[in-house]
């Protein structure tokens, strides 16, 4: 067991509850910095272990089992949960739509008229929205008229199927290959499509995909 492992499984409880992990420290009575970056190493650049009696406050405050946490913790990205989830109506617009002014805010959430709703399998991110696909450059898995559900909250790694926003006002629905400091490598699942390559200041979000119509 890593230390990234169990800071990443806090990560993922937080935005499974849609929640950042501060709103999570406060929701669980914890000090509101307890989860933040600068927290998770000491003086020295070593990762410290996050608490357990911390573990169990955010565990009893999300009724989460803990044999649900420890799964999060050797590397599943969802929690299972079979109960109804809290959102069942999600925005929806068509992708190339959503290129254009005026349906995100600065932050990449949905905003303004002119967003529909659908009704999907939802999730507990209460700024989660649907995309409807358009093109082909993410066959065969994503199909023109394929809805993607995406949460903005849920963190993204390396692998994970993601929507992006580049500076120049293009929405794309890419994977994600690579991150670093310096480059942002996506993606297309189609061969026939690039991979392309941006500076982190080129792209203004990146959002993971959750669910997928079949």
């Amino acid at each position: 067991m890593r230390h990234e492992d169990i800071w990443r499984a806090i990560d993922t409880l937080a935005a499974e509850h849609g929640l950042s992990v501060s709103a999570l420290a406060r929701k669980a009575g914890l000090d509101p910095t307890s989860f933040n970056l600068s927290k998770r190493r000491g003086a020295d650049g070593k990762f410290r272990w996050p608490s357990t009696e911390s573990i169990a406050k955010i565990l009893a405050a999300t009724t989460t089992r803990m044999e649900d946490f420890s799964a999060l913790i050797t590397g599943a990205r969802v929690i299972a949960d079979t109960r109804p989830r809290a959102r069942t109506r999600i925005p929806l617009i068509g992708m190339a739509q959503a290129g254009t002014e005026g349906f995100f805010d600065d932050g990449g959430y949905p905003a303004g008229a002119g967003w529909d709703e659908i009704e999907l399998p939802a999730t507990l991110d209460a700024n989660a929205y649907a995309l409807s696909i358009s093109g082909s450059s993410m066959e065969p898995l994503y199909r023109e008229g394929d809805i993607i559900v995406v949460s903005p909250a849920a963190p993204v790694r390396v692998g994970d199927r993601v929507v992006a926003r580049t500076a120049a006002g293009a929405v794309m629905a890419k994977q994600l290959v690579r991150r670093t400091a310096s480059r942002i490598e996506l993606l297309s699942l189609n061969p026939a499509f690039p991979e392309l390559r941006f500076a982190p200041a080129d792209l203004l979000w990146m959002h993971r995909i959750i669910w997928a119509s079949q």
